[in-house]
Protein backbone atom coordinates (compact mmCIF):
# COMPACT_ATOMS: atom_id res chain seq x y z
CA UNK A 1 0.00 0.00 0.00
CA UNK A 2 0.83 3.58 -0.66
CA UNK A 3 0.59 4.63 2.97
CA UNK A 4 3.09 2.02 4.30
CA UNK A 5 6.02 3.47 5.69
CA UNK A 6 9.26 1.77 4.03
CA UNK A 7 12.11 0.78 6.08
CA UNK A 8 15.65 -0.88 5.27
CA UNK A 9 18.16 0.28 3.71
CA UNK A 10 16.69 1.58 0.74
CA UNK A 11 14.85 4.00 3.31
CA UNK A 12 17.58 5.26 4.62
CA UNK A 13 19.04 6.39 1.14
CA UNK A 14 22.14 4.10 1.79
CA UNK A 15 23.13 0.17 0.52
CA UNK A 16 24.73 -0.24 3.93
CA UNK A 17 23.27 -4.12 5.24
CA UNK A 18 21.88 -4.38 8.58
CA UNK A 19 23.76 -5.39 11.23
CA UNK A 20 24.17 -8.80 11.59
CA UNK A 21 22.98 -9.83 7.69
CA UNK A 22 25.65 -8.50 5.93
CA UNK A 23 29.44 -9.05 4.94
CA UNK A 24 31.97 -9.05 7.78
CA UNK A 25 33.78 -5.66 7.85
CA UNK A 26 37.11 -6.51 5.80
CA UNK A 27 40.56 -7.62 7.67
CA UNK A 28 43.14 -4.77 8.19
CA UNK A 29 45.67 -4.89 5.75
CA UNK A 30 48.60 -5.49 8.48
CA UNK A 31 46.88 -8.71 9.89
CA UNK A 32 48.13 -11.02 7.30
CA UNK A 33 51.10 -8.89 7.48
CA UNK A 34 52.06 -9.30 11.43
CA UNK A 35 51.24 -13.06 10.70
CA UNK A 36 53.64 -13.86 8.58
CA UNK A 37 56.29 -11.74 10.73
CA UNK A 38 55.24 -14.02 14.05
CA UNK A 39 55.44 -17.17 11.97
CA UNK A 40 58.58 -16.46 10.48
CA UNK A 41 59.86 -15.29 14.25
CA UNK A 42 58.68 -18.39 15.85
CA UNK A 43 60.57 -20.38 13.37
CA UNK A 44 63.65 -18.36 13.63
CA UNK A 45 63.27 -18.97 17.37
CA UNK A 46 62.87 -22.67 17.04
CA UNK A 47 65.91 -22.93 14.72
CA UNK A 48 68.35 -20.97 17.31
CA UNK A 49 67.11 -22.75 20.66
CA UNK A 50 67.68 -26.47 18.37
CA UNK A 51 71.33 -25.08 17.74
CA UNK A 52 72.01 -23.67 20.86
CA UNK A 53 70.66 -27.22 22.43
CA UNK A 54 72.69 -29.02 20.07
CA UNK A 55 75.79 -27.22 20.98
CA UNK A 56 75.01 -27.11 24.46
CA UNK A 57 74.73 -30.66 24.43
CA UNK A 58 78.24 -31.28 23.22
CA UNK A 59 76.85 -33.25 19.69
CA UNK A 60 77.81 -30.07 17.50
CA UNK A 61 82.15 -29.02 18.37
CA UNK A 62 81.79 -25.26 19.40
CA UNK A 63 84.84 -24.71 17.28
CA UNK A 64 83.27 -25.61 14.37
CA UNK A 65 79.94 -24.31 15.92
CA UNK A 66 79.52 -21.84 18.19
CA UNK A 67 76.45 -21.21 20.61
CA UNK A 68 73.64 -19.38 18.89
CA UNK A 69 74.11 -17.54 22.41
CA UNK A 70 77.77 -16.40 21.47
CA UNK A 71 76.78 -15.72 17.96
CA UNK A 72 73.92 -13.30 19.11
CA UNK A 73 76.42 -11.75 21.45
CA UNK A 74 78.50 -10.77 19.20
CA UNK A 75 76.21 -9.73 16.54
CA UNK A 76 74.87 -7.71 19.35
CA UNK A 77 78.58 -6.29 19.64
CA UNK A 78 78.86 -5.45 16.23
CA UNK A 79 76.46 -2.42 16.87
CA UNK A 80 79.08 -0.76 18.60
CA UNK A 81 81.89 -1.99 16.65
CA UNK A 82 83.44 1.42 14.21
CA UNK A 83 84.78 -0.98 11.52
CA UNK A 84 82.04 -3.29 11.36
CA UNK A 85 79.63 0.25 10.43
CA UNK A 86 82.01 1.26 7.99
CA UNK A 87 81.80 -1.69 6.64
CA UNK A 88 77.85 -1.74 6.08
CA UNK A 89 77.90 1.74 4.74
CA UNK A 90 80.34 0.81 2.29
CA UNK A 91 78.16 -2.68 1.33
CA UNK A 92 74.81 -0.09 1.41
CA UNK A 93 76.66 2.10 -0.85
CA UNK A 94 77.66 -0.34 -3.56
CA UNK A 95 74.28 -2.31 -3.16
CA UNK A 96 72.34 1.21 -3.60
CA UNK A 97 74.75 1.84 -6.92
CA UNK A 98 74.35 -1.28 -8.31
CA UNK A 99 70.89 -2.27 -7.96
CA UNK A 100 70.45 1.55 -9.80
CA UNK A 101 72.10 0.74 -12.77
CA UNK A 102 70.79 -2.69 -12.96
CA UNK A 103 67.09 -1.04 -12.99
CA UNK A 104 67.96 1.74 -15.36
CA UNK A 105 69.68 -0.62 -17.71
CA UNK A 106 67.21 -3.63 -17.56
CA UNK A 107 64.10 -1.94 -17.21
CA UNK A 108 64.37 -0.44 -20.60
CA UNK A 109 66.04 -3.36 -22.38
CA UNK A 110 63.39 -5.19 -21.49
CA UNK A 111 60.92 -2.85 -22.68
CA UNK A 112 62.39 -3.38 -26.28
CA UNK A 113 62.90 -7.15 -25.96
CA UNK A 114 59.12 -7.85 -24.95
CA UNK A 115 57.62 -5.60 -27.41
CA UNK A 116 60.15 -6.21 -30.62
CA UNK A 117 60.15 -9.96 -31.64
CA UNK A 118 63.01 -9.10 -34.02
CA UNK A 119 65.03 -7.93 -31.40
CA UNK A 120 64.38 -10.58 -28.73
CA UNK A 121 65.01 -13.43 -31.51
CA UNK A 122 68.38 -11.77 -32.13
CA UNK A 123 69.58 -11.46 -28.56
CA UNK A 124 68.19 -14.72 -27.22
CA UNK A 125 71.20 -16.51 -27.62
CA UNK A 126 73.58 -13.53 -26.13
CA UNK A 127 70.99 -13.30 -23.20
CA UNK A 128 71.06 -17.28 -22.38
CA UNK A 129 75.10 -17.46 -22.48
CA UNK A 130 75.75 -14.65 -20.60
CA UNK A 131 72.76 -15.29 -17.93
CA UNK A 132 74.35 -18.18 -15.92
CA UNK A 133 77.73 -16.97 -15.90
CA UNK A 134 78.12 -16.02 -12.15
CA UNK A 135 80.15 -12.18 -11.13
CA UNK A 136 81.85 -13.41 -8.65
CA UNK A 137 84.15 -15.41 -11.76
CA UNK A 138 84.81 -12.14 -13.63
CA UNK A 139 86.20 -10.35 -10.97
CA UNK A 140 89.57 -10.78 -12.58
CA UNK A 141 88.48 -9.24 -15.62
CA UNK A 142 86.89 -6.61 -14.31
CA UNK A 143 89.71 -5.82 -11.63
CA UNK A 144 91.95 -5.48 -14.87
CA UNK A 145 89.37 -3.20 -16.85
CA UNK A 146 88.43 -0.92 -14.04
CA UNK A 147 90.68 -1.48 -11.03
CA UNK A 148 89.79 -2.80 -7.80
CA UNK A 149 87.25 -0.52 -5.67
CA UNK A 150 83.49 0.95 -5.82
CA UNK A 151 83.19 1.23 -9.54
CA UNK A 152 84.11 -2.75 -9.48
CA UNK A 153 81.93 -3.64 -7.00
CA UNK A 154 79.28 -1.50 -8.61
CA UNK A 155 79.77 -2.82 -12.20
CA UNK A 156 79.68 -6.69 -11.09
CA UNK A 157 76.59 -5.81 -9.41
CA UNK A 158 74.90 -4.13 -11.60
CA UNK A 159 75.71 -7.09 -14.10
CA UNK A 160 74.60 -9.71 -11.27
CA UNK A 161 71.31 -7.93 -10.39
CA UNK A 162 70.20 -7.04 -14.31
CA UNK A 163 68.89 -10.74 -14.67
CA UNK A 164 66.24 -10.70 -12.73
CA UNK A 165 65.00 -7.28 -13.63
CA UNK A 166 65.37 -8.02 -17.11
CA UNK A 167 63.71 -11.42 -17.50
CA UNK A 168 60.30 -10.07 -15.24
CA UNK A 169 59.93 -7.57 -17.28
CA UNK A 170 60.54 -9.58 -20.53
CA UNK A 171 57.59 -12.39 -18.46
CA UNK A 172 55.32 -9.31 -17.58
CA UNK A 173 55.13 -7.71 -20.99
CA UNK A 174 54.33 -11.23 -22.15
CA UNK A 175 51.47 -10.67 -19.67
CA UNK A 176 49.84 -7.70 -20.89
CA UNK A 177 46.29 -8.75 -22.76
CA UNK A 178 46.98 -8.10 -26.41
CA UNK A 179 43.23 -6.97 -26.72
CA UNK A 180 44.20 -4.07 -24.62
CA UNK A 181 47.05 -3.26 -27.06
CA UNK A 182 45.08 -3.87 -30.12
CA UNK A 183 41.90 -1.36 -28.98
CA UNK A 184 44.74 1.59 -28.70
CA UNK A 185 45.99 0.21 -31.60
CA UNK A 186 42.29 0.72 -33.59
CA UNK A 187 42.07 3.97 -31.81
CA UNK A 188 45.43 5.24 -33.24
CA UNK A 189 47.61 5.29 -30.73
CA UNK A 190 51.37 4.94 -31.87
CA UNK A 191 53.86 2.05 -30.11
CA UNK A 192 55.11 4.39 -27.60
CA UNK A 193 51.98 5.61 -26.30
CA UNK A 194 50.79 1.60 -26.14
CA UNK A 195 54.03 0.91 -24.36
CA UNK A 196 53.18 3.82 -21.58
CA UNK A 197 49.71 3.09 -21.17
CA UNK A 198 49.23 -0.53 -21.23
CA UNK A 199 52.63 -2.53 -21.18
CA UNK A 200 53.93 -0.65 -18.63
CA UNK A 201 51.02 -0.57 -16.15
CA UNK A 202 50.66 -4.29 -16.67
CA UNK A 203 54.27 -5.40 -16.53
CA UNK A 204 55.13 -3.30 -13.16
CA UNK A 205 54.10 -5.66 -10.97
CA UNK A 206 56.69 -8.43 -12.32
CA UNK A 207 58.95 -5.35 -11.91
CA UNK A 208 59.15 -4.84 -8.88
CA UNK A 209 59.34 -8.58 -8.53
CA UNK A 210 62.25 -8.52 -10.23
CA UNK A 211 63.81 -5.73 -8.48
CA UNK A 212 62.94 -7.44 -5.21
CA UNK A 213 65.04 -10.48 -6.68
CA UNK A 214 68.20 -8.28 -7.84
CA UNK A 215 67.93 -6.87 -4.40
CA UNK A 216 68.50 -10.14 -2.93
CA UNK A 217 71.28 -10.97 -5.54
CA UNK A 218 73.07 -7.42 -5.31
CA UNK A 219 73.54 -8.01 -1.58
CA UNK A 220 75.25 -11.52 -2.05
CA UNK A 221 77.45 -10.31 -4.75
CA UNK A 222 78.63 -7.18 -2.95
CA UNK A 223 79.14 -9.44 0.62
CA UNK A 224 80.73 -12.06 -2.24
CA UNK A 225 83.28 -9.99 -3.94
CA UNK A 226 84.68 -8.60 -0.32
CA UNK A 227 85.13 -12.03 1.07
CA UNK A 228 87.07 -13.13 -2.28
CA UNK A 229 89.50 -10.18 -2.46
CA UNK A 230 89.45 -8.36 1.30
CA UNK A 231 90.24 -5.57 2.35
CA UNK A 232 92.05 -5.24 -1.53
CA UNK A 233 89.20 -3.66 -2.85
CA UNK A 234 88.04 -1.62 0.09
CA UNK A 235 85.52 -1.57 2.72
CA UNK A 236 82.92 -3.98 3.12
CA UNK A 237 80.73 -6.30 5.00
CA UNK A 238 82.62 -9.36 2.67
CA UNK A 239 85.94 -7.66 3.88
CA UNK A 240 85.00 -7.80 7.28
CA UNK A 241 84.23 -11.30 7.11
CA UNK A 242 87.41 -12.36 4.95
CA UNK A 243 89.84 -10.17 8.00
CA UNK A 244 87.91 -12.23 10.50
CA UNK A 245 88.36 -15.88 9.25
CA UNK A 246 91.57 -15.44 8.27
CA UNK A 247 94.02 -12.98 10.26
CA UNK A 248 91.97 -13.54 13.57
CA UNK A 249 89.77 -16.95 13.06
CA UNK A 250 86.73 -16.29 14.74
CA UNK A 251 83.93 -18.18 13.98
CA UNK A 252 81.27 -16.67 15.80
CA UNK A 253 82.54 -13.23 15.10
CA UNK A 254 82.04 -14.29 11.15
CA UNK A 255 78.71 -15.84 11.99
CA UNK A 256 77.36 -12.49 13.61
CA UNK A 257 78.84 -10.67 10.40
CA UNK A 258 76.66 -13.21 8.47
CA UNK A 259 73.18 -12.52 10.49
CA UNK A 260 73.53 -9.08 9.93
CA UNK A 261 74.07 -9.36 6.23
CA UNK A 262 70.71 -10.84 6.48
CA UNK A 263 68.87 -8.97 8.54
CA UNK A 264 70.34 -6.51 5.86
CA UNK A 265 68.80 -8.51 3.32
CA UNK A 266 65.64 -8.85 4.87
CA UNK A 267 65.00 -5.22 6.24
CA UNK A 268 65.83 -4.42 1.84
CA UNK A 269 63.65 -6.57 0.83
CA UNK A 270 60.97 -5.15 2.85
CA UNK A 271 61.48 -1.32 2.36
CA UNK A 272 61.14 -2.46 -1.61
CA UNK A 273 57.73 -4.59 -0.88
CA UNK A 274 56.43 -1.09 0.78
CA UNK A 275 57.59 0.81 -1.57
CA UNK A 276 55.95 -1.50 -4.39
CA UNK A 277 53.13 -1.56 -2.63
CA UNK A 278 52.56 2.30 -2.07
CA UNK A 279 53.67 2.80 -6.25
CA UNK A 280 51.24 -0.41 -7.43
CA UNK A 281 48.37 0.24 -4.91
CA UNK A 282 45.83 -1.81 -7.46
CA UNK A 283 48.45 -4.83 -7.31
CA UNK A 284 48.08 -7.42 -4.60
CA UNK A 285 51.05 -9.44 -3.71
CA UNK A 286 49.67 -13.14 -2.72
CA UNK A 287 52.65 -13.97 -1.64
CA UNK A 288 52.95 -11.71 1.04
CA UNK A 289 56.34 -9.78 1.55
CA UNK A 290 58.38 -7.22 3.87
Amino acid sequence: MTGQTRTGPAARGDDRPLRGHGTPPPIRAWKPLAARWQRGLAGLSVFLLLAQLLGSSGVLSRSVLPLASTVLARAAGLVSNPQFLTDLAATLEAWAAGLAVAVAVAVPSGLILGNVPGVRSATRALVEFLRPIPAVVLIPLVALLLGPGLRMNVTLIAYAAAWPVLLNTIYGLDDVDPLAKDTLRAFGFGRIAVIRRVCLPSAAPFIVTGIRLASSVAIVVSIGIGVVTGRIDGNGIGAFIADASTSAPNTAVVLAAALWAGVLGLALNALIAWAGRRALPWHQDPGGSG
